[in-house]
């Protein structure tokens, strides 16, 4: 059976939402996970390349994934929000694809930009809390991040060894104020996009997100480390 692919609008707090959703390749989907792009100002949509390999990495592991437009992005109304709204966005957008599949556990992922919304917004929820915070390129020159060191969430950062929005140094250094349980992985990309080495960002995705049942390490080749592992 081929996969499923829906594209959807849905009524966001400023206005309405673009938004693709699809179901793993093979398989009923073990899990949802909403993954959200780079900055709305500097052409980021949901249809990036990072964006679209971090979801298909996502697939690759079982999940169900929901990919949108950010407010003011293509088709979704509204203007940018410099990161206020749009974590806003990104709550109705979960509870969007929660409402689809509410028995199944959820991650949320995002690429620069937008992991610095996923990481914002999954940090400040409760009851049923994601399994898991997937952060790659994620920059520590813009805004506070103060917020990570009391999440106590599972979070995976994976960062391009070239990243001029996120150097290796910055990173590292800021990783070590980080709540526990936490994991940093560098890939070897020629930029902050990754440049050269998409096919290993998605493997890493695909790694860090094997499904086992919230609260409990995860089953995957990065859980082999202990928490605060960075290689």
């Amino acid at each position: 059976m081929a996969r499923r692919i829906e594209s959807h609008v849905i009524e966001g707090p400023a206005g309405k939402l673009e938004a693709l959703l699809e179901e793993p390749e093979d398989g009923e989907p073990r899990e949802a996970c909403l993954v959200c792009h780079p900055h709305p100002l500097f052409g980021g949509t949901m249809h990036n390349k990072v964006v679209y390999r971090i979801a298909r990495g996502m697939r690759r592991s079982g999940a169900v994934v929901l990919r949108f437009n950010f407010r003011g992005v293509s088709r979704s109304e509204g203007v940018h929000d410099q990161g206020i709204g749009e974590v806003e966005d990104a709550r109705t957008a979960l509870g969007f694809l929660r409402a689809r599949y509410p028995a199944l556990p959820y991650s949320l992922a995002g690429f620069s930009f937008g992991s610095r919304v996923i990481t914002k917004l999954g940090c400040s929820l409760h009851t049923p809390r994601p399994a898991r915070l997937i952060a790659a390129g994620f920059p520590t020159h813009h805004g506070r991040i103060d917020y990570l060191a009391a999440c106590d969430l599972s979070k995976y950062f994976i960062q391009s060894t070239v990243d001029e929005h996120g150097p290796k140094e910055e990173l590292e250094a800021a990783f070590a104020t980080f709540a526990e349980p936490k994991y940093l992985e560098f890939i070897e990309a020629g930029d902050h996009f990754f440049a050269g080495a998409l096919d290993k960002l998605e493997d890493a995705i695909a790694a860090c997100t094997v499904l086992t049942p919230p609260g409990n390490p995860l089953s995957s080749p990065l859980s082999a480390f202990p928490p605060h592992h960075a290689r």
